[in-house]
This record gives C-alpha cells, sequence and structure tokens, in this order.
C-alpha cells in the first residue's frame, strides 16, 4: 500500500515516529497499571470515575483490531456501554503501516468528539478495500468528508503539528503501560488476553461483582 508522495509527506514525522516507538514496544520492561484517566482518552459509557474501565489499545491498520470491532464491539456496546455498566476508553496505538493510522487517527480527532468512533469504524471496516487495492487515502479522505470535515480540513488535520506532538505522548504512554500488540484490553488496569465477548465478561462481571 504505497501512498502518493503528497500523501506521505502529511504525518511522517508522526509516522516515523510511531514506528520507531513501535519497534521499541517489544523491549519496554513496563508493565504499569493504566486503568485510570489519561489525557487524550476517547471514551463512551459510563462516566469518569465509574467502577468497571474497559481500555483498549488499537491501531485502525490492524487486522485483529477490525475484526473484533466488527465481530464482538457490537454485542460488548450494548451489554455493557450503552447500559453504561462500564466505562470504556479507546486509545491510539499506531501500527503498519503507521503513515495510515497516524493520519487516520488525526482525521478521527478533528471530526470532534461526537465523531470520533464512527470515523475510526469506518476505517478500519475500509481495510478490506485496500485489500482490493483501493488506495487508503481514498478512504481516508472519505471517512473525513462523510464527518463534515472538508479536503482542506483533512489536510490542515493531519499537518497540525501540536495534534502529532499529542499523538506521540499517547504512544509513549501507551509502551510505558506494557502495550506491545493490538488489540490490547485491560479491565481496570489488568490486562485481559482473552478478547472475546466471554473472555472480557468474565473479567469485567468479577469486578462489578465487588
Amino acid at each position: 500500500m504505497a501512498p502518493t508522495s503528497k500523501y506521505a509527506a502529511m504525518s511522517r514525522r508522526a509516522a516515523l515516529t510511531a514506528a520507531a516507538l513501535a519497534s521499541m514496544a517489544v523491549m519496554a520492561g513496563c508493565t504499569a497499571k493504566t486503568g485510570g484517566a489519561a489525557e487524550g482518552d476517547m471514551a463512551l459509557g459510563a462516566a469518569e470515575g465509574a467502577k468497571v474501565t474497559v481500555v483498549e489499545y488499537a491501531s485502525v491498520t490492524c487486522g485483529h483490531c477490525a475484526a473484533w470491532n466488527e465481530e464482538v464491539w457490537p454485542e460488548f456496546k450494548t451489554k455493557y456501554v450503552d447500559t453504561k455498566k462500564v466505562r470504556y476508553v479507546f486509545r491510539e496505538f499506531p501500527t503498519p503501516p503507521q503513515d495510515i493510522a497516524v493520519a487516520g487517527f488525526l482525521i478521527a480527532r478533528c471530526a470532534g468528539p461526537d465523531k470520533y468512533f464512527d470515523v475510526v469504524e469506518d476505517i478500519m471496516a475500509s481495510q478490506k478495500e485496500w485489500l482490493a487495492g483501493v488506495a487508503p487515502r481514498t478512504t481516508l479522505f472519505r471517512a473525513g468528508q462523510a464527518a463534515g470535515l472538508s479536503e482542506q480540513q483533512i489536510n490542515d488535520c493531519i499537518r497540525d503539528k501540536s495534534a502529532i506532538e499529542a499523538m506521540e505522548k499517547r504512544i509513549k504512554a501507551g509502551i510505558n503501560a506494557g502495550v506491545t500488540g493490538t488489540p490490547y484490553f485491560m479491565v481496570n488496569g489488568v490486562k485481559v488476553a482473552d478478547s472475546s465477548l466471554s473472555g472480557l465478561s468474565e473479567a469485567i462481571d468479577a469486578e462489578l461483582a465487588k
């Protein structure tokens, strides 16, 4: 998936940073628990301070993340998020190809909190189109425009220095939390390896019962 030179230049600094940080993740010895709020969190469901917080580290270019979003998320959302039994927090952890992941997350944030998750879901779903030969840039801009952004706003968004720096901080925070791959789930700060609905439910229900 070779982007055009213009597209590659849009978020190259953040992409290179993401690549470097991702390569460090496997060497990160920190296993800090980060179930609490963090700067830049995007959340749904219960309010901050809820009895149970579920954190997902994911990437819009991660195939397993897209599969989870398609196969597990709808029922998970109905069972726990819509009912406000848990606070669901999504944290960005760009995976290869990093330039596409970084640009996608920047566009989602520019769309605003109300449309952020719609853009993320749209981009994840478009992975199937990439495999069919559709240029990722085409789908990223389409997702941004569907959220109400103009082409110029999208271009400005993914060149925003402060937004890129903020993303770099979020990536570093993920590595410091011990994240080595995506999707990566934590329930009240404890990693849950089984990301199936039953696996997550077991951990969540145990916390809710306390």
